[in-house]
């Protein structure tokens, strides 16, 4: 075989051996389990958003607190991700976060008993988040996070709940939060190292802070653990009246092999809010040749 045949046949190969990945990664009828956020629909009562949901082909309401768990299993539904809420705080969870060791006695409290009602509703993820910056470098805010989530890391092994910190942009929505971008989430998994924390991959809001959504959900997808959605700018509709094309982007964490739950979270401007979440659940379910 002279040097040509062997670079032919190499590439061949190379081509072959890609395109088997590709074929396991995404095959015909591969799509995500969908799940839409409460908040944006929050007028609508659950019992009939939950009807609504079904027809939709939805499978869960998320970010709901443990009072709420009832009513989604009632419908044969799931809350793929669940939050909760304390008065206890100065100010909001997600500006009182786990970068500040001053709410930590707060934080694992209320984590705690949020962990053992979701595992037992049968669900298996809750959100946190890493707090205002507040002039503390990413360094410090990964030791502080680490510090504090470390101590419930044997609860959520225990009863088989990930905890999930989501990534929020800082330009727009929530000025100074500091796990803004994908290295500080990534920086804290390594950190942790453990399998029941992970990252909430918010695709509108690091397509503001970054953009390159695709490679950086190839490259990394081992650290995500969910995923969610909303249109830029603005947090609307996922359509073509903006600017990420959300096939692509579903195309891309199915070929990670990822297989579990997108959250809608856009915000509907038009009159029929259930017809944008009825699009938006089209535009994320790609057919594949």
């Amino acid at each position: 075989m002279n040097r040509r045949q062997a670079l032919l046949t190499g590439l061949s190969a190379a081509i072959a051996a890609q395109s088997r990945l590709f074929a396991q990664a995404s095959p015909a009828g591969a799509k995500l389990r969908h799940s839409v956020c409460r908040a944006t629909f929050a007028k609508v009562p659950l019992d009939e958003f939950c009807e609504a949901c079904k027809g939709l082909g939805i499978e869960s309401i998320e970010l709901l607190e443990p009072a709420d768990y009832a009513t989604v299993l009632k419908h044969g539904l799931e809350c793929a991700v669940g939050r909760f809420t304390t008065k206890r705080l100065p100010d909001t969870h997600i500006n009182c976060g786990w970068n500040n060791p001053e709410y930590h006695p707060v934080l694992i409290e209320g984590y705690t008993e949020l962990i053992q009602k979701t595992a037992d509703a049968g669900f298996k993820k809750v959100i946190c988040f890493s707090g205002l910056r507040k002039g503390l470098s990413d360094a410090a805010g990964i030791e502080n996070c680490a510090a504090g989530l470390s101590k419930l890391m044997p609860l959520c092994d225990k009863l088989g709940v990930t905890m999930v910190m989501e990534l929020l942009n800082s330009k727009v929505n929530h000025a100074d939060y500091q796990g803004d971008n994908t290295p500080f989430g990534i920086g804290l998994c390594e950190k942790l190292d453990h399998q029941r924390f992970r990252i909430l991959y918010d695709i509108y809001h690091m397509q503001i802070m970054e953009g390159n959504l695709c490679a950086t959900i190839k490259a990394h997808h081992k650290w995500f653990a969910h995923y969610h959605t909303a249109g830029v700018p603005g947090r609307h509709e996922i359509d073509d009246t903006q600017e990420i094309h959300y096939p692509a982007v579903v195309r891309a964490i199915l070929d990670t092999g990822y297989r579990d739950f997108l959250g809608q979270e856009f915000s509907p401007t038009r009159p029929d809010k259930l017809g944008s979440l009825k699009q938006a659940i089209e535009i994320c379910t790609p057919s594949f040749p």
